[in-house]
C-alpha cells in the first residue's frame, strides 16, 4: 500500500486581534443562546419539583453569561444601543 503526503500547507488569513475578539464573542453569544433555548425546553418538559429547581438556577446562569457576554460586546463596540436597553426582557429576567 502506497501512503502519500502533501508537503504544502495551507496558511488561515491573518486576523486582526479586535476581530479575533469579535468571532469568539459571537460564538459564545450563539453558543449562550442555543443553551438557554435548551434550558427553557428542559424547563417546560419536567414536573419534579427538584429538576424544576435545578432548571430555574440553570435558565438564571445562562442568563447572567448572556448578559456579560453583551456587556462584553459594547466594550468593544460590536453591537448597536438598542441592543443593549435596559428594558430588554433579559434585564427583566435578570432583575
Amino acid at each position: 500500500m502506497k501512503i502519500c503526503f502533501r508537503q504544502t500547507t495551507y496558511a488561515a488569513p491573518a486576523i486582526s486581534e479586535k476581530e479575533f475578539q469579535r468571532n469568539l464573542i459571537l460564538a459564545d453569544l450563539d453558543k449562550t443562546r442555543r443553551a438557554l433555548e435548551d434550558a427553557y425546553t428542559g424547563f417546560d418538559s419536567v414536573t419534579d419539583p427538584d429538576l424544576i429547581d435545578c432548571y430555574i438556577y440553570e435558565v438564571n446562569s445562562v442568563l447572567k453569561r448572556y448578559k456579560f457576554l453583551l456587556e462584553q460586546a459594547a466594550k468593544i463596540n460590536l453591537l448597536p444601543d438598542e441592543e443593549l436597553d435596559p428594558e430588554s426582557p433579559v434585564s427583566a429576567l435578570i432583575g
